[in-house]
This record gives C-alpha cells, structure tokens and sequence, in this order.
C-alpha cells in the first residue's frame, strides 16, 4: 500500500512519465502483480517485486507547489524494521498509511500481547518510533476506502481509534489531517474524490489560533 501510494503520487505529480509507467505495470503483470505498477517504481530490486514487499529505504523525489520532497519509501514488515529507522530517521514529516480494509487495520494497530501470541501492529510500532525519533509533524492516511465502499463509519471508528493511540503515544491528534484515500485508484491524492460525498475534508490545529484545512494528501503535503 505504501509504495503504491508513493508511487501513485508521484506519477500524479509529473515525477513518472506515461511511458515508464505502461512499462512498470506491462512488468508487474508478468509477474502476475498486475496492481503493483506503481509500487515497482520504488522496489525496485529483484526480491523486493517477487515477494510484494519493500525491504530496503528507497527514496525518490518529487515537488508540490510548495516544496520540493525526498521521499522515503521505509519498509512496513517487521523483518526490516532496522532499514524503517534508517529511513525514518532524517525525515522532517511521516506520512503513516493504514488500510481501512476490516482486519487489516486492526492487525496494523494492535497491541502486543505475548500470552495470547499477538505481535505488536506495525503501524503501531512506526508511530512510536518516529515519536522517539523526534519526527512531529505526521499526516494520516487511511488507504483502500473503496475496500470497504467509502463507509463513512468505518472511516470515523479508525480515525478515533488512531487518535486515541497517537495521544497514548504521546503526539497532538488535533494537529493530525486524518485522509480517507485510495492509493491504487488515485482518489483524494492529489485530486478531490467525488466517491465520499460525506467528506468535507481534513483539518489540523497547529496552534490554538491557527488551523489549517485542506481535502488531499498533497494539500497535507503544500501545507
């Protein structure tokens, strides 16, 4: 999901030409991974496309109106946790991805539980740690919304529940932009999705006087 988003919007941002996009995607359907195009423009090596998953910290850039991003593809298994700190480390704002597919933000936020042979969600884990690495400022997108038909609720029940663990954690959920988005689909990205009529956008307190408001992961990004 996170490298398929960061895919995504780079080639959104003019960072990926068509013709090397028709090439990654022509690639990940001969492996039979005809959803991973975007997410072969990071993983790029061998292990990394047979297997899915990003193991290693690959950064590419791209630019907002604004600014002009490094951004760093850290891995989201347990097995690289070492090369996410690595990576997470320099970084001056962490974009935390989850899924709002049912089970898999759950299992993506979990608490750690040996007794009962529960491992610690790696979203939990990645939050802690870029609390320890001093990162403050984070944006929190909630991916494959057209998993769960753009509910509404279920978008509600995982923004309350990630506040809660972002306080515990110790960060300000309130100066948190929470995106409902579909990283493969493109939606809400760069452009305004037309698929959540109930969405009015995100806000963030900054400062008890100062909000910022915005509907897109780029808005986020600008601002």
């Amino acid at each position: 999901g996170k490298s398929t988003t960061c895919g995504h919007l780079i080639f959104k941002q003019g960072g990926i030409s068509q013709r090397e996009m028709d090439k990654l995607t022509a690639m990940a359907e001969e492996k039979g991974k005809s959803s991973f195009g975007f997410a072969y423009y990071l993983d790029t090596c061998k292990e990394e496309r047979e297997r899915g998953v990003t193991i290693q910290c690959n950064t590419k850039e791209f630019y907002t109106d604004k600014y002009h991003y490094t951004i760093v593809d850290a891995p989201g298994h347990k097995d690289y946790i070492k090369n996410m700190i690595t990576g997470s480390a320099t970084a001056d704002v962490g974009m935390l991805l989850v899924p709002a597919e049912k089970g898999g933000f759950e299992a993506a936020i979990a608490k750690a539980d040996p007794k009962a042979g529960v491992e610690e969600g790696q979203t939990r884990q990645h939050a802690r740690l870029l609390y320890l690495l001093g990162v403050e400022q984070i944006i929190v997108g909630i991916n494959k919304m057209d998993a769960c038909g753009w509910d509404e609720g279920r978008f509600n029940e995982i923004k309350e529940e990630f506040q809660k663990m972002l306080q515990m954690i110790g960060f300000k959920p309130k100066k948190v932009p929470f995106i409902p988005y579909s990283g493969f689909h493109g939606d809400n990205l760069v452009e305004k999705s037309d698929k959540a009529a109930w969405y009015k956008g995100w806000r963030a307190n900054l400062t008890p006087k100062k909000a910022i408001t915005g509907f897109t992961i780029v808005d986020a990004l600008n601002n």
